[in-house]
C-alpha cells in the first residue's frame, strides 16, 4: 500500500482520544504521515508521539474536564436525562459546524487521504461528502445503533427473552427518539442538510452508524447483544487500547503473601469526586485480609493516603493496567470502557458502580453476561461492594466468563485488522514491513 496521509480526530475526552493512539502508532510504523486534530490539552501527549497537533481553531477551547463555564446552565438542570440531553446538543451537535470548518481549512495544508475519528466525531458523515474521502469511526463505546432485537441504548437496559419483550422496547425507543434525542437530531440533520448532506433515517446515533465507511468496532461480539440486523459497516477489531511501550513500570507487591486477595480499584482520570467509589472501597476493606490497590488518576491522592494509612492500601496517582493487573484477583471501576475491556484481557473479574456519560451501557453488559456484579449506581455503600466482591471471587462463574471473553479477545489481531480494511478501502495491498518489531505485531493471532 501506498504511504497514505491519514488524519485522526476526536472528541476532547480521554475515552475518545486514548483508544486511537495505538492505531496512530501502527499506521506510523507502516509509513503513512498521519496526524491529528484535537484540543489543546492533548498537544503534548502528541508531541511524545511524535505525531503533529492540529488544533481547535473556529471550534471553542473546550474539553471534558473545563466545559462546565462554557455552559452555566447546565447546573440548573435538575435530571441526569436533561444533562444528557444538553451535551448532545452543545458538546457534540452544536460543535459539528466549527470542526468541520476546521477540517476544511486543515485539508488546504494537509491533504489527507482518509479521516479516522471516534464515533461520536459529528463531522465525519459532513467531510466524508464534502471532500470526497472515505472516513472511519472508532466505536469506542458499546454499538448504540437501533435494533429492532434490543431495547434503546443509552438506558442501561438489557435484553429479555420475554414474549412482549419486543413491543415493550418498541415503545421505549419511541420515547427515548422523541423525548431525548429528538431535539438534538433535529439540529444534526438540518446543519447536515446546511451542508448538502443527506442524512439516513433513524435517531442521531443511527445517522452516524449509517453515515461512514467503516466502523472500527473496539471489542469482540461477545461482549455485545446479539442482534439479527447487524449494520454491515461494522467491523469487530478487539480491544482498541492506548498505545504502550510494554515496557514494565517495575511496579511489584511485595507484602503480597499476607492477604487472602488483592483488589483493583479506580475511577479512571475524569472522575474527580473520589467519594463515589474508591473511598466506599477503602471502608470496605479497612484494615482486613484483603489488599486494596487505588489509582486516583491524580485526584486527591495524598489526602486519601492521609486518611487511609491502613496496611493493606496501597494509594498511587497511576499504575500501569498491564503491570498491576495480573496481580489482582477482582477489579472494582466506574466502567469506563478501555478500562473494562483491559479487565477482560486481563481476566479479572468486575464490580461496576457507574450510570452517567454512558457508563451505564457499559456496566449493564458487566452484569448481563456475568463477567461481574453491575451495583447500578454511581454511589455504591462499603457493604454492597465487600459482598460483590465476595461473590465474584468466590463463585467461578464470573472467573470463568472472563476468562472465555479474554480468549476471544486473544483471537483478535487488531493491527492486522486495521491493514486488512485499508487495503479493501484503498483497494491495495499492505505495505512491507519496516521493522522487526512490526512485524511481530503484525503475526495474526
Amino acid at each position: 500500500m501506498l504511504s497514505r496521509k491519514i488524519l485522526i480526530a476526536t472528541v476532547p475526552a480521554d475515552g475518545h482520544f486514548n483508544p486511537l493512539t495505538g492505531i496512530a502508532m501502527h499506521l506510523i510504523s507502516l509509513g503513512h504521515d498521519v496526524r491529528w486534530y484535537t484540543q489543546d490539552v492533548y498537544k503534548p501527549r502528541l508531541e511524545k508521539l511524535g505525531i503533529r497537533h492540529y488544533p481547535f481553531v473556529k471550534h471553542p477551547q473546550l474539553n471534558s474536564e473545563n466545559f462546565q463555564p462554557f455552559f452555566t446552565e447546565r447546573d440548573e438542570m435538575k435530571t441526569q436525562i436533561a444533562k444528557f440531553r444538553f451535551d448532545l446538543e452543545h458538546f457534540f451537535v452544536r460543535r459539528s459546524p466549527e470542526v468541520v470548518e476546521d477540517l476544511l481549512e486543515i485539508h488546504k495544508e494537509f491533504p489527507f487521504e482518509l479521516l479516522i475519528a471516534d464515533i461520536l466525531f459529528l463531522a465525519l458523515p459532513i467531510i466524508r461528502q464534502r471532500l470526497n474521502i472515505p472516513v472511519i469511526a472508532a466505536g469506542i463505546i458499546p454499538i448504540n445503533e437501533t435494533s429492532k432485537d434490543l431495547p434503546p441504548a443509552g438506558m442501561g437496559l438489557v435484553p429479555s427473552k420475554n414474549i412482549f419483550s419486543g413491543i415493550k422496547n418498541s415503545v421505549i425507543r419511541f420515547m427515548s427518539d422523541r423525548m431525548i434525542l429528538r431535539k438534538p437530531e433535529k439540529i444534526y440533520r438540518e446543519i447536515m442538510k446546511g451542508y448538502g448532506v443527506e442524512a439516513p433515517a433513524g435517531n442521531l446515533f443511527d445517522i452516524l452508524y449509517r453515515s461512514v465507511d467503516v466502523v472500527w468496532q473496539s471489542g469482540t461480539p461477545n461482549f455485545e447483544y446479539a442482534r439479527n440486523d447487524w449494520n454491515p459497516r461494522i467491523r469487530f477489531m478487539g480491544p482498541l487500547l492506548p498505545h504502550s511501550k510494554k515496557e514494565p513500570s517495575g511496579f511489584t507487591i511485595a507484602h503480597k503473601k499476607g492477604y487472602d486477595k488483592v483488589v483493583l480499584v479506580t475511577q479512571g482520570t475524569a472522575e474527580k469526586d473520589y467519594e463515589k467509589i474508591i473511598v466506599p472501597t477503602l471502608e470496605a476493606f479497612r484494615n482486613t485480609k484483603t489488599l486494596v490497590i487505588v489509582t486516583t488518576g491524580r485526584s486527591g491522592t495524598a489526602a486519601l493516603r492521609a486518611r487511609y494509612p491502613q496496611d493493606n492500601f496501597i494509594i498511587e496517582d497511576f499504575i500501569p493496567f498491564n503491570d498491576v493487573m495480573p496481580l489482582c484477583d477482582a477489579y472494582i471501576t466506574n466502567g469506563g470502557y478501555g478500562g473494562v475491556l483491559l479487565g477482560i484481557e486481563n481476566k479479572l473479574p468486575m464490580v461496576v458502580a457507574g450510570v452517567h456519560e454512558g457508563k451505564n451501557e457499559i456496566c449493564a453488559r458487566v452484569g448481563y453476561f456475568k463477567l461481574g456484579i453491575n451495583l447500578k449506581t454511581e454511589t455504591p455503600k462499603p457493604e454492597d461492594i465487600r459482598k460483590a466482591v465476595e461473590e465474584i471471587t468466590s463463585n467461578p462463574v464470573y472467573k470463568n466468563n472472563v476468562v472465555r471473553l479474554s480468549q476471544e479477545f486473544a483471537t483478535y489481531n487488531t493491527n492486522r485488522l486495521v491493514e486488512k480494511s485499508l487495503e479493501e478501502i484503498f483497494g491495495e495491498k499492505a505495505p512491507i514491513v519496516r521493522t522487526m518489531e512490526a512485524a511481530k505485531e503484525r503475526v495474526i493471532a
